[in-house]
């Protein structure tokens, strides 16, 4: 019964999510940097995607785009890459874009291989390849171009819409009024020329069952017979009738999609019947769908009226997003009696599965919705309200308790269910088949968002900040018995049950519950699989108990956890997710994943909600490539550089640009890069998103550019790499250096014969130095000996003076006393003796001796001094000599007088005289003037 349900869900979820599309990405023209309209779109084999556009040719490398202007000026209306060559033909022209060592497209022109004009205005609409062959297609005619020996055919081929088609190995196209036409042997061959063609505009021309099948602008399908045209009746029929389409596809899967005017694209599979419709409401950027491509990896390309839109078909992803904000958040969902129900915080909504349309409100049900429970074949409803029983698109409220967080069935009591409430506990019970509030558990009264049945009467609550409660009931769940508590292991903490296990999941890690010790203690195990050393669980897990697997979310991957294949052992399994993933999920920690069958899942978000289809994931390869190597310059456009070999560059050209990129064209695949420049940086960078990295400044030397990606959780098979040297500059080259290393030893040289003259100078300064030193010194020398001399001459010049001065007192001292007793011997002077005595003492008085004696000393001390005042003045006497010796002594006129045995009175006169002598003006002194000599 199990497996038919199940069946039942995948047969009902292939029509079910018509409202679901494909991850949609859309370019406008601000992102792309060109026109509008977007006419052709075509893949090379590196993967890059080619638009014909207004503005010109636009290429796109998965993560940058760039514009090449049309070679005249002109809108380019068609596109096709063959081999290396990018094919293009716009107003009054066609040729190719071919990449040249630099990683530019060069346009060439084949207008000039032609020997036929061109029609007037003639525009080129369409390029198939065939074989060695190139048609390229305008209103007028189809211009084949043998690529083997460069020669063109052409088939008048006048249409209103260029079509042109390759159906096993067939060229069809239409000719205006004429029918639908073949190409055989280089003519054109009527198919058809049915009034239904001859009426209407071809969009395609298919293969099915061995059937030509044609169809029309009017979304008509006809298969071709031999009788003629017979309609494909098919259950889209009706809805195609008011569709115009401009644009159509056969698809790898042999789906069709058709590009219409007004209505975006239908989504066909292969019997015809709608898949789904995509228009501007529904993602695109535009309505009118201008041309379809689909590239290697199933990826659809539109090019629109207005923009370019991606869609990702085989993507594990789909999307149902609320525009209009009608749903609102999605907080809970479920499938219920093939119905989807989603609850969000604008209440709860439902749809049908196999019924198109939107969602449907519940009525009475507007307010947040906490959760949604299948229990006993009914399903509940939590709600900020209370709890609500859910009857296909009716709601009864059963319970007026405010704010029912979730709902627990009894194991042992099929009539009883726990509700944890913003304020406690509660219970419901089941009387006469109906479902009804019965009591609060008394006891508790904090808010039990996580809560879980263990042993009997035994419940666990968590509270996010407060930790977890482990409460003991009365048997009748009416009455709290005891409560023990178990502090927060910290941030971000859920409670689930997972086989039959009560786990407790916080920031550090999943604590499963000891039922001996009666908490929670670390599952290394599980903490292991769902955390790593980049990244841990953000938010709650959730639980599919069918499937067996734990769900998660971290920053960039969805995690799931389920049993081996081969053990016990849980194996983890990351589905990578872009890092804005996140943040469109409903607020951080009501994290919602909800099974709608075995491999598909619901998962809640903002504004709507994304399902992941696990079959869909497939492992993938990717490749890098270095799309741009360029010069920068502060003041001046950027210079590229050559692809081929090893670029040798000017030291001046040392800050350069790299470009890079992958491939890739997932929405949900998100693309980082890491780089590694060999010469400067040792270890790879820090993974970032942004498709460019520049080197400033780089010194000379060589190097090696590497770069590498991750795509989700996968790197690329390559590591793309460019090597190239930054030539040393002048001043640095080989002959620069032999030229310092000259100059270096010419200075040394001249250095050294300097230092030699320097140190030369500088000892001749030192001898002579010295010898001055030791001439000072010698002077010094002599200068002291002769000061000593000097000082001996004084010495023995004043030991001669204190002679003369003693021997002159000595006289004066004796003359002094002599005249004393003289004249005391006068008073008895008539007496002989006494007379004698007298006569006696003149003699001694008058001694010659005395004054010998004194002279002697005299000239001892004052050697010459008699000799140069007899010179000056040859007429002095003896006795002007004496005076002016006594005079030359200083002495006064008194103290000369007993030495002259005369009166000072006749002192004066000698001066006197003497002075006259000496011819002494008035006003100089005699003494003066002698001391002066």
């Amino acid at each position: 019964m199990r497996i038919v349900f199940i069946l039942l869900l995948l047969f009902c979820n292939f029509l079910a999510y018509a409202q679901e599309v494909p991850p949609i990405q859309n370019y406008a023209p601000v992102d792309y940097g060109a026109g509008t309209q977007n006419w052709a779109i075509s893949q090379s084999g590196e993967k890059f995607i080619y638009v014909a556009n207004n503005a010109g040719l636009l290429e796109f490398n998965g993560a940058q785009w760039k514009l090449y202007p049309s070679p005249n000026g002109t809108y380019i209306r068609s596109v096709n890459v063959v081999g290396d060559l990018i094919y293009t033909g716009c107003y009054m022209e066609f040729g190719y874009w071919k990449r040249n060592e630099y990683g530019i497209l060069d346009y060439y022109s084949l207008i000039n291989q032609l020997e036929e004009d061109l029609v007037e205005d003639e525009q080129f609409w369409n390029i198939l390849e065939f074989e060695k062959w190139l048609l390229f297609q305008s209103l007028d005619r189809i211009y084949i171009y043998d690529t083997t020996d460069k020669t063109f055919d052409i088939l008048e081929a006048k249409s209103v819409r260029a079509e042109i088609f390759n159906v096993d190995n067939t060229i069809y196209f239409q000719k205006v009024n004429e029918g639908i036409f073949k190409i055989e042997n280089g003519k054109s061959v009527l198919v058809s020329n049915d009034e239904v063609i001859k009426d209407n505009i071809v969009i395609g021309v298919f293969s099915k069952n061995n059937r030509l099948l044609i169809l029309t602008e009017r979304s008509e399908f006809y298969f071709l017979t031999p009788e003629g045209l017979e309609i494909w009746n098919i259950e889209a029929i009706k809805e195609l009738s008011s569709v115009n389409v401009y644009s159509s596809l056969r698809l790898e899967d042999g789906g069709f999609i058709l590009g219409t005017i007004s209505k975006g694209i239908y989504h066909l599979d292969t019997n015809g019947r709608i898949i789904r419709k995509i228009n501007q409401i529904k993602g695109l950027n535009n309505n009118t769908v201008l041309s379809i491509f689909e590239d290697v990896e199933n990826n659809l390309w539109l090019g629109l009226d207005n923009g370019i839109s991606i869609i990702n078909l085989n993507s594990p992803f789909n999307e149902y997003i609320d525009k209009i904000g009608r749903l609102g958040a999605v907080y809970a969902s479920i499938i219920f009696d093939n119905i989807l129900y989603l609850g969000t915080n604008q209440g709860l909504f439902y749809k049908r599965l196999n019924e198109e349309g939107d969602f449907e409100f519940v009525k009475k049900t507007k307010g947040q919705v906490w959760c949604l429970r299948s229990i006993d074949n009914t399903l509940f409803c939590g709600h900020n309200a209370g709890t609500f029983v859910v009857e296909d698109n009716l709601a009864k409220q059963i319970s007026e308790f405010p704010g029912t967080w979730d709902l627990k069935a009894f194991s042992d009591n099929p009539n009883l269910i726990l509700q944890g409430n913003y304020s406690g506990l509660s219970v419901i019970e089941k009387l006469n088949d109906e479902w009804r509030f019965r009591n609060k558990i008394e006891g508790f009264d904090i808010s039990s968002r996580f809560i879980e049945l263990i042993e009997e009467n035994q419940i666990l609550v968590n509270h996010e900040n407060k930790g977890i409660f482990n409460i003991s009931v009365d048997q009748d769940f009416k009455q709290v018995l005891n409560i023990e508590e178990e502090t927060s292991k910290g941030i971000g903490s859920s409670l689930i049950s997972y086989n039959n296990n009560p786990l407790y999941t916080t920031n550090k890690g999943v604590f499963k519950y000891d039922l001996d010790q009666k908490k929670f203690t670390l599952d290394s195990l599980l903490t292991g699989k769902l955390f790593n050393e980049d990244e841990g669980i953000i938010g709650v897990l959730n639980v599919d108990n069918n499937a067996n697997r734990l769900w998660g979310f971290t920053e960039s991957n969805i995690v799931h956890v389920s049993p081996g294949r081969f053990s016990n052992e849980p194996q983890a399994f990351r589905i990578p997710v872009p890092s804005y993933f996140r943040r469109i999920l409903a607020v951080p920690g009501f994290e919602s994943i909800t099974p709608l069958s075995k491999q598909l899942y619901l998962i809640g978000i903002s504004n709507g909600y994304i399902t992941l289809d696990l079959e869909k994931l497939k492992s993938k390869e990717y490749i890098i490539s270095i799309n741009g190597i360029s010069k920068e310059f502060y003041d001046a456009p950027d210079d590229r550089i050559s692809f081929n070999g090893v670029s040798e560059l000017d030291f001046k050209d040392n800050s350069l640009n790299f470009t890079f990129g992958v491939a890739e064209y997932e929405k949900y695949a998100e693309v980082n890069y890491q780089y590694r420049l060999d010469g400067v940086h040792d270890n790879w960078s820090r993974w970032s998103s942004i498709p460019e990295i520049s080197f400033k400044n780089l010194p000379y030397g060589e190097y090696k550019f590497n770069v590498r990606a991750r795509v989700g959780n996968t790197l690329t098979k390559n590591t793309a790499t460019n090597e190239f040297v930054i030539l040393r500059p002048w001043y640095a080259s080989f002959w620069a250096i032999i030229a310092y290393v000259l100059v270096a030893i010419l200075l040394a040289v001249l250095t050294h014969k300097i230092y030699r003259g320097y140190y030369r100078d500088q000892q001749k300064r030192l001898l002579s130095e010295n010898k001055r030193k030791l001439k000072r010194k010698k002077l010094k020398t002599e200068k002291e000996i002769i000061q000593i001399r000097n000082e001996q001459l004084q010495n023995e010049i004043e030991s001669k003076n204190r002679e003369l001065a003693i021997s002159t007192m000595s006289i004066i001292r004796k003359n002094e006393f002599l005249n004393t007793i003289k004249d005391q011997l006068k008073d008895s002077e008539s007496n002989l003796q006494v007379r004698n005595v007298i006569n006696t003492i003149d003699r001694n008085i008058n001694n010659t001796d005395d004054w010998k004696f004194f002279e002697e000393a005299f000239n001892n001390a004052d050697k010459g001094f008699l000799k140069k005042i007899k010179k000056l003045h040859p007429e002095l006497t003896p006795n002007d000599l004496r005076l002016s010796a006594y005079l030359r002594l200083n002495l006064s006129s008194k103290e000369i007088a007993p030495l002259l045995n005369i009166s000072v009175r006749s002192v004066e006169v000698k001066r006197y005289r003497l002075r006259k002598k000496i011819n002494l003006l008035h006003e100089e002194g005699l003494t003066d003037y002698i001391l002066g000599l």
